[in-house]
């Protein structure tokens, strides 16, 4: 391997998917885990992720958050090669296009489609700076190989294990139902090389007794001569981990004293502020879906962040969200916007040059004394400094397009470590905003936050994650047969 001084390449390997939330990218950080416990250099890659759950990089990068965890799991800084291309929803048709960290351009869905090829030297690049660093490198795919219709120009799934001349194993969800059929079909669809690409299959998310399962795995391998590493059974507390997309803001969580109430905006992005809250006792956190109204006991709104931010507040309103929060906020509740949220709090958001859509100037929900203007730089950097009103430090990211300004900002909420100041409070105190994303994962924060409400906070959050981490990968140890699945990796 190239770290051991061996001469020989690095070990790698690509999980792929029967289907998009099959359950690949807490396995990759499971598996990042487990190997790193081993003493091995352990890196993730992902080619192509749509999320827009974006992890900001030290120097100022874009990757996706699934990416960040298990960078974690191999508990290694981040790096934009490890998430090459993030593609980041604005629209039903069209994404923000990331390259290595950087904005590379909006496009289309058929757009996209005609240009992802020519992306993939760029993705070949990262992956072969990951290697340079690693013993192992652990790939994880992008919905799935089975979606033929995909295949030309794919950098995703098999394109990119063909180009990086990768070994496959193939993870199937059986809680979806179904599973003998995903697996067997997804063999049945593939061209033939393809097919000798994928080396193994494993089965996830197994409710009770794996082996009740023993027949269905011997006629999946009958039927494709893949060989079965095992049964991965449902890990219960794979929901304390950071969620990579909203499929995973369903629920609300908690029972505590404290309520926040956050509305589910449709274009909800970098939501990884609200994870922490998530698990803090003394909070009770709950997510309000499209058509149901803000209630009326909460204690503080969160309106968080969008990628959308113009089309986020019309969405907000159509909601009849606008006037629940007007009667939050008569009553005495709290409000804290993030990001796109903290724009929307605003006066007015003016888009000049048409950014998010058709140039112009849109009145805001007025709880905040500043304006926003939309403008073409995109501010990705790494933040830390102190909460001014409790003093405590916070460290997290900014991740944004728009400047904002106004009487309200000359009562910031935070005090960054280069001396600027970040943020604005309302005058009578109860609307306040920020642009730093991340803050509650900082403990020092967080429990000066909670406190100032009344609640108390026993969260070590940090470290919450690295247990679950480690437990994860001792679960993967026991149902997995990873001696095979290295020896996939070293053989390729």
């Amino acid at each position: 391997m190239n770290k051991s001084g061996s001469g020989g390449s690095t070990a790698a390997v690509m999980i792929q998917g029967t289907g998009s939330n099959v359950g690949k990218s807490l396995i990759v950080a499971g598996l990042c885990r487990l190997f790193s416990n081993r003493g091995l250099a352990v890196r993730p890659f992902k080619p192509q992720n749509m999320s827009n759950n974006a992890a900001v990089t030290a120097d100022g990068g874009e990757i996706g958050r699934a990416q960040a965890l298990q960078a974690m799991g191999c508990r290694v800084p981040l790096s934009v090669h490890m998430n090459p291309v993030l593609l980041k929803p604005e629209t039903d048709t069209g994404a923000q296009v990331i390259v290595q960290g950087k904005r590379f351009g909006t496009m289309r869905a058929r757009e996209y489609g005609r240009q992802k090829e020519t992306l993939l030297p760029k993705v070949l690049e990262s992956f072969s700076k990951t290697e340079l660093e690693s013993d192992l490198v652990i790939v994880e795919g992008a919905g799935s190989p089975a979606e033929i219709n995909l295949r030309a120009g794919d950098i995703a799934n098999m394109g990119f294990a063909e180009a990086a001349d990768l070994p496959v194993v193939l993870c199937a969800d059986i809680d979806r139902g179904g599973v003998i059929a995903s697996v067997v079909g997804t063999h049945a669809v593939l061209e033939a090389q393809e097919r000798d690409r994928i080396k193994a299959y494993f089965i996830n998310r197994f409710r009770g007794d794996p082996s009740l399962f023993e027949d269905g795995m011997r006629e999946i391998s009958s039927r494709t001569h893949w060989q079965g590493l095992g049964v991965v059974p449902w890990f219960a507390d794979a929901g304390k981990l950071p969620a990579e997309d909203a499929l995973g803001l369903e629920d609300g969580f908690g029972s505590g004293g404290l309520k926040i109430v956050v509305p589910v905006i449709s274009r909800i992005a970098n939501f990884d502020d609200l994870d922490p809250l998530r698990l803090e006792p003394g909070v009770t956190l709950e997510l309000v879906q499209p058509g149901d109204p803000l209630p009326g006991d909460a204690d503080i709104v969160l309106l968080p962040g969008s990628k959308s931010t113009i089309g986020d507040l019309e969405f907000f309103r159509k909601q009849g969200w606008d006037t629940d929060l007007k009667a939050h906020h008569r009553r005495g509740g709290h409000i804290l916007g993030v990001c796109g949220g903290y724009q929307m709090l605003g006066k007015t958001i003016a888009d000049p040059i048409g950014i998010e859509g058709s140039p112009g100037l849109v009145e805001g929900l007025g709880y905040l004394n500043v304006e926003t203007v939309l403008t073409p730089e995109k501010s990705t950097v790494y933040a830390e400094g102190e909460h001014i009103g409790s003093g405590a430090g916070f460290s997290g990211y900014e991740i944004h397009i728009g400047r904002t300004s106004g009487p309200d900002c000359e009562r910031p909420m935070m005090r960054l470590r280069d001396g600027h100041t970040d943020g604005a409070i309302s005058e009578e105190g109860l609307v306040s905003g920020t642009y730093v994303h991340g803050l509650f994962t900082s403990d020092g924060f967080r429990s000066a936050y909670l406190r100032s409400f009344g609640a108390s906070s026993t969260l070590a959050y940090d470290k919450s994650i690295d247990r679950v981490l480690d437990d994860l990968a001792a679960h993967l140890e026991i149902v997995l047969d990873t001696e095979a699945f290295l020896k996939i990796a070293k053989a390729r």
